[in-house]
């Protein structure tokens, strides 16, 4: 089964500053806190705690 995933951004000062809402499938999640964020070539990472109490490790590229 394929499990259908999108993110919802904050644009501020610049596109997709961060995170604000994660889909998956039919579930939507606030994101309550993004706890860190990190930068590789090309990509940002976000760790983020979402509404339902997980934890998620979102890349944007």
């Amino acid at each position: 089964m394929d499990l259908f995933v999108r993110v919802e951004c904050y644009s501020g000062f610049k596109a997709d500053e961060r995170p604000l809402r994660l889909h998956l499938g039919e579930r939507t999640l606030a994101i309550v806190e993004v706890e860190d964020r990190w930068y590789s070539p090309g990509q940002t990472y976000f760790r983020v705690l979402t509404s339902d109490g997980d934890r998620y490790i979102l890349r944007h590229t």
